[in-house]
């Protein structure tokens, strides 16, 4: 060694040449051992290996590091304009004899413990640079592959087959670092792009700062990113890096960290093991893992067999150290591994939270998984009802219904309804006491299967005995002050009466009660089947009526009757009985856009006085129109108006039918005045809304606005701008959904459609007609729509928006042929639906029409030795294609019609695609497609 080879270089380079002449398989095992390296185990892992080597240079400096990049041009190179040098400059220890040794030897590393330090890893730099210095305070190397190649030359040997071993012989280098105690600098090959070199390290800076704890800034360019940390909650450690804040818990072997967003832990969900730099395990756990653990050499995988339970030991220790309502987020959840290792990791972390205390409890002290009891929905005051009655509950902050599943994996019991009734049944609490817990249990009461599952609660009786379920007791809700003792009837103690225990199936004792009551029922039933007009008859239906309308009028004004009420019998002006739903109040506003020939009566006046409007209305009066609710229809039979055909064209059977009655008896002339009262009830705005629904279904089909039916028309910024007449109407904005929508759900709107587009004084936008031939294809293909029911156009609109005559119109169907055929002829729509717009509009394809050769000459070659190709790809976001590829300085195709005699043009076009699949194109590389 000398002051100008420090290291030994030269001795090194002489060992190793001799080594090779003594064995020339050592040089071709060195030359695709380098090779395998940086294709394969480290081919994309240079930030990754550098930012090693500088950690672990700071950890054996015991002080923090710094790694700072930048590029530059070498102008001293012979590329024109200079070759691109990346220097990646690090302070901590500098380099020595055995880092050196590390560096020329690819079995060898001079490391000692920590992430790396010049092993093979530092072969990752090769797959950017083939030029390679190192530069240290206590000297520099170079590593050169055109050097390299000259010694071997020099020497007899013969370069490998298998490439330039770079990284075996090192050269002494003059220059020192240009900053830190030790710089590597990268000169960059040819087809390496410098600036996106650093914009990949940028990306990874902030994951590098949190895996490497002995490197404490990166700086990129101008621009520099630290990690600040400082003592968090409860033990834990607080990273802030570039803006972004992190919680980390380190455990024996695992530092576990998540992510911080509004004060809140935000779960990570996809992610790859850590050890320390990430890896190609991929992990499905809530939080990051950087975990030291054994890997294989090129730190992709885990070593088969190596232990991993112990990893997820400190993971409830994380989780406790958390606020109580973010902790179950760091639960995972259920699904599929994504790998072995995320399988052994996963059920660790779930062994660990069965185990181990973490999850906030009601009252007390974490608990772990197995000895807590999970109530969805639990709320503050429920809580404190149940704290004494279940050991080990849960807090409310983790019992929200959604955490249940995730819960369970852990071994907490989940005690829905249900489970909870059977807890309570043996409880003896006072009245007072169940008051409360009927009221903290009511927001858990969601649907109907919860409230069954509650059927067995416990109800205090006000004399003294509790009886089980609420069914067979009785809710002196709403009961008149007057109401006599009744003694044989089960009464709710008045401190635990709760609406909740008759949501669960207690009985009330209410004046709606009593209108809905089965004999009130079968009594309106006897009368409308009895009727015949003579004076027994009125008398009863007059009493029936007096009772009725009574008790619906101590109901309230809100109150609604059954619909069987409204057969009712009430007079009518001329003072004969009619069905309550065939009568309307004086001055209803439906009466006047009913047709003439409507079978509705007016009630009588002094009914009106007698009973008052709103108790008239609650048993089906009429006075605007009327909505019918129906939950889980099993058919057409609610007495609609072409109900059948609508129920024929649904996709599946509606859950509810919610629909306007008697839309057939609106005047058509009177239909801008139905839509107003249509639009302001309230009641119907929800059947309004529902495109889908029997209302909107049946208005866009027979309601008339200017003769057209209203499916005919657009909404302001709906589909068809240009083809279809805007709906013009003061309440169309609440009207959306009875005007056409996105797509064509009839013959007629079909027809409307093709007759415009053929219509040369209607000037719809390019985009408005290649859009509207989708949308006709689309139904097309679907089977919505059958061609057969569509008359084909004169004339069709064509991709400039001008009317082209069918006979030069050409639907496109292969991208290619756009470059060939003219705007004014080329009909467009969507390729994939290209045939069913053809058989629409009656016109062909224009695969189909033309004929088409390509008569320039290209240089056959292949999409993956093209540059120009794989860049387009990439600029593109696109696979790049196989197979062939031919390369015209000018495309030229002659093209003419299919037919015998038809004239031929010639063309210059950017690409064009072979039947065969052969992709000719120039070499601007506009498109890289392969074909169909």
């Amino acid at each position: 060694m000398s002051p100008r080879d420090p290291f030994g270089t030269e001795s090194l380079r002489a060992a190793t040449l001799q080594a090779w002449l003594a064995s020339p398989t050592r040089l071709r095992e060195d030359a695709a051992t380098e090779a395998d390296l940086v294709r394969g185990g480290y081919r994309d892992r240079v930030w990754t290996e550098l930012a090693q080597n500088a950690a672990d240079a700071a950890q054996r400096a015991d002080r923090p590091g710094a790694l700072t990049v930048w590029l530059d041009r070498d102008l001293a190179s012979d590329d024109q304009g200079g070759r691109e040098r990346i220097h990646v400059a690090n302070t901590g220890a500098p380099l020595d004899r055995s880092g050196v040794e590390a560096l020329c030897a690819l079995r060898a590393s001079g490391k000692t413990g920590g992430v790396g330090r010049f092993g093979v890893g530092f072969t990752a730099v090769l797959a950017v640079a083939d030029l390679v210095e190192v530069r240290s305070s206590t000297g520099s190397v170079r590593f050169s592959a055109e050097e390299t190649a000259r010694a071997l030359a020099e020497a007899g040997l013969t370069l490998p087959r298998e490439g330039t071993p770079t990284l075996r012989l090192a050269w002494p280098a003059p220059e020192p670092p240009a900053e830190g105690d030790t710089e590597v600098v990268l000169w960059l090959r040819p087809d390496v792009g410098g600036r996106e070199l650093l914009d990949a390290l940028r990306r990874q800076t902030a994951d590098l700062l949190l895996e490497l704890p002995a490197l404490q800034r990166i700086s990129v360019g101008d621009a520099m990113v630290e990690r600040i940390s400082a003592a968090g909650p409860e033990g834990l450690v607080e990273h802030r890096i570039g803006g972004r804040r992190w919680f980390e818990h380190a455990g024996p072997g695992a530092r576990w960290l998540v992510p911080i967003e509004h004060d809140r832990v935000r779960p990570v969900g996809h992610d790859v093991l850590r050890a320390p730099t990430a890896s190609d395990e991929e992990l499905s756990l809530p939080a990051v893992l950087i975990a030291d653990v054994p890997m294989q050499p090129d730190r992709r995988r885990v070593l088969p067999g190596a232990p991993l339970g112990g990893l997820a030991r400190s993971y409830p220790d994380l989780l406790a150290a958390l606020p109580r309502s973010d902790r179950v987020v760091l639960v995972p959840q259920a699904g599929f591994a994504r790998g072995e290792v995320d399988g052994l990791l996963r059920e660790a972390v779930f062994a660990a939270l069965r185990t181990t205390p973490w999850l906030p409890a009601a009252d007390g002290p974490d608990l772990a998984g197995d000895a807590a009891v999970l109530v969805p929905g639990l709320t503050d005051e429920l809580a404190e009802l149940l704290a004494d009655v279940l050991p080990g509950l849960a807090a409310p902050e983790v019992s929200a219904t959604a955490h249940a599943t995730v819960l369970a994996q852990v071994g907490v019991r989940v005690f829905g309804p249900a489970r909870l009734t059977e807890e309570l049944a043996a409880v003896e609490r006072s009245p007072q006491w169940w008051g409360r817990l009927y009221d903290a249990l009511e927001p858990l009461v969601v649907d109907a299967v919860a409230a069954e599952e509650l059927a067995a609660l416990p109800v205090p009786l006000s004399d003294g005995r509790t009886v089980t379920g609420p069914r067979t007791a009785l809710l002196g809700v709403d009961l008149p002050a007057q109401t006599p003792p009744l003694p044989w009837l089960r009464l709710v103690h008045p401190a635990a009466a709760h609406p909740l225990l008759a949501r669960l199936g207690a009985a009330t004792a209410t004046a709606a009660d009593l209108v809905e009551d089965p004999a009130i029922r079968a009594a309106t039933d006897d009368l409308e089947h009895d009727f015949a007009g003579d004076d027994p008859v009125e008398d009863a239906a007059g009493r029936l009526a007096d009772a009725v309308l009574a008790l619906v009028a101590a109901a309230g004004s809100g109150y609604r009757a059954p619909e069987w009420l409204g057969a009712l019998l009430l007079p009518d002006t001329t003072g004969e009985l009619r069905a309550a739903d065939e009568l309307l109040l004086p001055g209803a506003p439906l009466a006047e856009v009913l047709a003439d020939d409507a079978p509705f009566a007016v009630a009588a006046q002094a009914a009106v006085d007698r009973y008052g409007r709103d108790a008239l209305r609650a048993v089906g009066v009429g006075w605007g129109f009327t909505v019918l609710r129906a939950e889980l229809p099993t058919g057409p039979d609610h007495d609609l108006a072409d109900e059948e055909q609508w129920w024929e064209g649904l996709t599946h059977e509606p859950e509810t039918v919610v629909a306007v009655r008697d839309l057939d008896l609106v005047d058509d002339a009177r239909w801008a005045r139905a839509l107003d009262l249509l639009a302001a009830d309230p009641q119907i705005r929800e059947a309004l809304a529902d495109r889908d629904g029997y209302t909107c279904w049946w208005l866009r089909r027979h309601a008339l606005l200017q003769g057209v039916p209203l499916g005919l028309h657009r909404s302001d910024g709906g589909a068809f701008a240009g083809l279809l007449d805007l709906l013009d109407h003061p309440a169309a904005s609440a009207l959306t959904a009875v005007v056409a929508g996105d797509r064509v759900d009839s013959p007629a709107l079909a027809q409307l459609l093709v007759d415009r587009l053929a219509d040369p004084d209607r000037t719809p936008a390019p985009a408005v007609v290649a859009d509207t031939h989708r949308r006709l294809a689309a139904a097309v293909d679907a089977g919505a729509l059958d061609p057969l029911e569509v008359t084909p156009p004169e004339r069709v609109r064509a991709l400039d928006a001008a009317v082209a005559e069918p006979e030069t119109a050409l639907v496109l169907d292969l991208p290619w042929f756009g470059e060939v055929v003219p705007a004014d002829r080329l009909v467009l729509g969507d390729l994939a639906t290209a045939s069913a717009l053809a058989e629409l509009l009656d016109l062909p394809l224009a695969s189909n029409a033309l004929v088409v050769e390509v008569i320039s000459h290209g240089r056959t070659s292949t999409w993956d030795r093209e540059p120009g190709a794989v860049l387009a790809a990439v600029q593109l976001g696109r696979e790049l294609p196989s197979g062939t590829v031919v390369v015209h300085d000018r495309l030229v195709v002659r093209v003419r019609r299919d037919e015998a005699g038809a004239p031929a043009t010639e063309h210059e076009i950017g690409w064009w695609v072979e039947p065969d699949g052969v992709t000719h194109c120039t070499p601007g590389w506009v498109r890289p497609r392969s074909g169909r």
